[in-house]
């Protein structure tokens, strides 16, 4: 566990904390090490081949965007959708966001 600064009066609080105890303002939780525009950009241009997915650890499920070739297209665009506003998980369950 290490601390971070609360993102509302600057106290410090843990990483994990999902509020503030001092202000109680919503924290934003732990966000994954890869990258927003790399898997972004990895969506909009090779979407279909499923190579966002294998980039942030998602083999099982680009493996089947491979062989559907991204759900006919439609998978590729909601994960592109997902990405771009932010709710887009890693294998670890961590939110890719900017």
């Amino acid at each position: 566990m290490s601390l971070v600064f609360c993102s509302a009066c600057g106290e410090q609080v843990a990483d994990t904390a999902l509020s503030c105890p001092k202000c109680g303002a919503v924290q934003a939780g732990p966000k994954s090490e890869k990258g927003f525009v790399p898997t972004l950009l990895l969506c909009f241009f090779f979407g279909i081949l499923g190579f966002h997915r294998f980039y942030v650890g998602k083999i099982g499920t680009g493996i089947l965007m491979v062989i559907t070739l991204g759900g006919f297209g439609i998978w590729s665009m909601i994960d592109f959708i997902r990405i771009a506003i932010g709710s887009f998980k890693d294998s670890e369950g961590l939110t890719v966001k900017n």
